[in-house]
């Protein structure tokens, strides 16, 4: 039973007074490659994980195949939903994807 002024115990870490954090919103992101191929992926930060890919920390496919630009991000919440949708994307053709960051851009205005 919680006291008054007390947060509910599921809102808590475990052996601890320090709320939970909420888990970090998962993001998709597809990168282009100097040769115009695009590169499908997921992170928490899309722009520190398109850093590390810039600098060949990343995934080996990216390596040697820069500059690199972002062509298509968006929030999906959590890792499952994220893993689900990059999978759906690595699916499509290249037209279709194309078709995808093409409508992102028609929507937002031209930033991804």
């Amino acid at each position: 039973m919680n006291k008054p002024g007390q947060q509910p115990a599921a809102a808590l870490q475990p052996d601890t007074d320090i709320p939970a954090a909420s888990p970090a919103p998962w993001f998709i992101y597809l990168i282009r490659c100097r040769d115009g191929q695009l590169y499908t992926g997921i992170t928490t930060d899309v722009e520190r994980r398109l850093s590390e890919h810039r600098a060949g920390k990343g995934a080996k496919y990216l390596r040697g195949r820069t500059p690199l630009s972002l062509a298509f991000s968006q929030k999906v919440g959590s890792h499952s939903d994220a893993l689900k949708m990059e999978r759906t994307i690595k699916k499509l053709s290249k037209t279709e994807k194309e078709k995808l960051i093409c409508s992102s851009d028609c929507i937002s205005g031209g930033e991804t």
